[in-house]
């Protein structure tokens, strides 16, 4: 099975990467870009774009969030395109457009420094690449890459194929548990924002998430992801997940908590 090994070994929360983030901050004639120093040499416009990598030949599409999302083929190595984009009735007034509170405020620039933040902590998250905005008047849109997992399938995906047993839930579980030893809140964690890999179990889409003092909102967080599952158990019936699996979760969780 191609998640043998997640299933044992101590190397299941390895980072994603030893190297860390060196921020820099490029203005650009409609906004501004951040970025990794140490992964890019001088990031264009052009590169949040479809547009941009299509026409390279470096652009692969795959289904993800409220819309797509993008994969990157750049020299550098494989990396994820995400545009903002806004859900429920907030879409109805506008797709992706929001309000300028200035360019610290703006979502793509307070996920890419959280994520750097997370990143340069050790912890099991994708590293940034790059984030923009482009603001119009008192409205901005905005973009972020992030470096691609290898041989990684969300949580969602795998157990709709495949049993994981009670010390791979385990595993997950703990992993939660270190977000939020430090105090990391995630703002929208479920079964497809928890990434597995060969041998490491990850978090991403940390779009509104923020570092906070410990408190009840964890039990909110490990209670959205349960109310997640428990939605995609009732659309497929036949998904590898059940009662046993979540107490498996929620033992890593408490585990890592005594």
């Amino acid at each position: 099975m191609w998640f043998k090994s997640l299933l044992v070994g101590p190397s299941l929360n390895a980072p994603s990467s030893l190297r860390m983030i060196r921020e820099q901050f490029l203005s650009t004639s409609r906004g501004g870009i951040v970025y990794d120093a140490a992964r890019l040499r001088k990031p264009e416009a052009g590169m949040f774009t479809r547009a941009y990598w299509q026409e390279r030949s470096q652009l692969e599409s795959m289904s993800g969030g409220r819309g797509t999302v993008s994969v990157l083929h750049s020299q550098e190595g494989d990396w994820i395109l995400r545009h903002y984009k806004r859900g429920g009735l907030a879409a109805r007034i506008s797709a992706d457009r929001y309000l300028w509170l200035g360019a610290n405020a703006t979502r793509s620039l307070r996920e890419w420094r959280l994520l750097a933040q997370l990143h340069d902590r050790g912890l099991p998250v994708p590293a940034p690449i790059a984030a923009r905005y482009e603001r119009t008047g008192l409205l901005y849109r905005a973009d972020i890459i992030t470096a691609r997992l290898s041989h990684a399938r969300t949580l969602a995906q795998v157990i709709a194929e495949k049993s994981l047993d009670a010390t791979a839930w385990r595993h997950i579980g703990q992993t939660i548990a270190r977000f939020h030893a430090v105090g990391v809140h995630h703002a929208d964690l479920n079964a497809n924002n928890i990434m597995l890999t060969d041998d490491a179990v990850y978090l991403l889409d940390f779009d509104r998430g923020r570092i906070r003092a410990r408190g009840a909102w964890e039990g909110d967080v490990i209670a959205r992801l349960q109310r997640s599952l428990e939605k995609l158990r009732t659309k497929h019936p036949e998904l590898n997940y059940g009662e046993r699996e979540w107490q498996a979760l929620l033992a890593g969780v408490n585990a890592a908590v005594s």
